[in-house]
């Protein structure tokens, strides 16, 4: 496989940062997921079958609910709109969504109608059984009717719509057909999980996000090779009037293919423990990224970040928003050094991960104009007191108000650029206030540095870090070292800046 450079992140870190003004409307087949964990000591007497002794049960959203469930707790808003059961599992799902603060009156309850269901019992993390309860059911005239009038309704406040087709029954029938119409007539995008064989019923939809396996099924052939994916994909395009396709590849990661166009993304390495609901998580990434305004490799490239978090994890999993930032972090390298240059926001969720993963974080900051032998060693000593430092970064206007008009030397992208490039440095932030105190409230290090020439006392944000736990830690500078005294050399010398 053909891999591709990953997306410049900050653009992707800004798509994250808008999730939370997003709104997906999700229809499909609602699944409610259990999970029971138990250890087998035995073989039953009454047939050569093992007996599970139950040691806990868990429930969760699967299937569109799953899909709901991740947008949620990336940050956004999500519509369910669909026809469930009026029964226990149905008031489960009810509950469910309830406790996530979404609404549920698009959801539409039949009392001839059984809510999917899905138990799945596990001994000592290995699944043993699933045993399904569920009826194939297409939707009835009157429940048709009404899933339409909430789709419609929910709509206007939607930026992006999903359908999750699980072949349940909700979208069967031309139902799939009827909303991308009316996706198409309002002009709002259309994502599709697809299910089947049969991708004419999805004909008209933005983008189709198939696996491997799926791809292959609906073209009538096995597709492996980045080539086979391709032509693939464009098949489908040219045969259903798709803009274009997402293919997800398991360990090959995602190919993104266009009519005239394709890309494919490698997946991170990761130790893969359950694939159960990764598609969903897929899926809500990509769309949440489309509508913060990413283009479709860049939602891929966040898309695939996401995956492969959530294979990572057991059961029916969902991603936040701190786990994708340190998945996209990482995925960049050391040695990409334009992907530790952050925004606020981007650093605060990157620490949050640090921190969860149980690694310390260290700060400090300064103007670093011209930078010298002084502060490499500052930027050593700091990262040997942690394992991840961040760098706040005086912004231009910063340092001319602290050090006169004719500073700094190096704008603020270039003196990022040289200080994220140091292997001492994990990330850098640009502030524009004279002090970093915001920022220093905002990520909350664990360890705060500075040079010796200050007292604890007068270092800014020593307070605060100290009040959450966290410690103040002075180094010795390297004496004569100084970007003032550096201009000056060189202005003796006849030079000027």
């Amino acid at each position: 496989m053909i891999k591709h450079n990953p997306p410049s992140p900050e653009p992707l870190h800004r798509a994250i940062s808008r999730f939370g003004d997003v709104t997906v409307l999700v229809v499909g087949d609602f699944i409610l997921d259990r999970f029971v964990n138990g250890v087998i000591e035995r073989i039953s007497p009454e047939a050569p079958i093992p007996v599970l002794h139950g040691r806990g049960e868990m429930l969760a959203m699967g299937g569109a609910g799953n899909v709901v469930s991740n947008i949620v707790s990336l940050g956004a808003a999500a519509i369910p709109v669909s026809v469930i059961g009026d029964d226990h599992a149905g008031n489960n799902l009810i509950g469910m969504l309830g406790e996530l603060g979404v609404r549920t009156d698009g959801l539409a309850r039949d009392r001839d109608r059984m809510t999917s269901s899905k138990s799945r019992f596990s001994a000592l993390n290995q699944q043993v059984l699933r045993f399904d309860e569920e009826e194939i059911k297409s939707l009835s005239d009157a429940e048709r009717a009404m899933l339409i009038r909430h789709f419609r309704a929910a709509l206007a406040q939607a930026d992006i719509v999903i359908l999750s087709d699980y072949g349940k029954g909700i979208l069967h029938d031309g139902v799939a057909g009827e909303l991308i119409s009316i996706c198409r007539e309002a002009g709002k995008p259309v994502l599709v999980d697809p299910k089947g064989h049969d991708y004419a019923r999805y004909a008209g939809a933005t983008a189709i996000t198939p696996n491997r396996k799926e791809l292959g099924e609906a073209v009538g052939r096995l597709v492996f090779a980045d080539d086979e994916i391709v032509a693939a994909a464009r098949e489908l395009i040219a045969a259903h009037g798709f803009d274009y396709v997402v293919a997800t590849r398991s360990e090959k990661g995602m190919s993104v293919v266009g009519a005239e166009d394709a890309r494919h993304i490698a997946t991170q390495a990761r130790e893969v423990f359950d694939v159960s609901g990764a598609g969903d998580t897929v899926i809500a990434t990509f769309a949440l990224a489309l509508a913060a305004g990413a283009d479709r490799v860049m939602a891929a490239s966040l898309a695939n970040a996401a995956g492969g978090v959530v294979v990572g994890k057991r059961g029916t999993a969902r991603l936040t928003v701190e786990e994708l930032t340190g998945a996209l972090f990482r995925s960049h390298g050391p040695v990409a050094h334009h992907s530790a240059i952050l925004n606020a926001a981007a650093a605060a969720r990157l620490v949050a991960t640090w921190k969860n993963e149980g690694l310390s974080v260290g700060f400090t900051n300064g103007c670093f104009d011209i930078l010298h032998a002084g502060h490499v060693s500052l930027l050593h000593a700091a990262r040997s007191q942690c394992d991840r430092l961040v760098l706040g970064l005086n912004s231009d206007a910063s340092v001319r108000r602290l050090k006169g008009p004719g500073r700094p030397v190096n704008d603020e992208h270039d003196r990022a650029c040289v200080l994220a490039a140091l292997a001492s440095v994990d990330a850098v932030v640009v502030f524009e206030e004279d002090t970093p105190l915001a920022l220093i409230e905002a990520l909350l290090p664990d360890i705060l540095v500075k040079g010796a020439d200050y007292t604890v006392g007068t270092v800014v944000g020593a307070d605060v870090v100290q009040k959450a736990g966290g410690r103040v830690v002075l180094v010795d500078l390297v004496a004569g070292k100084s970007t003032t005294g550096t201009i000056g050399k060189l202005r003796a010398g006849g030079i000027t800046n």
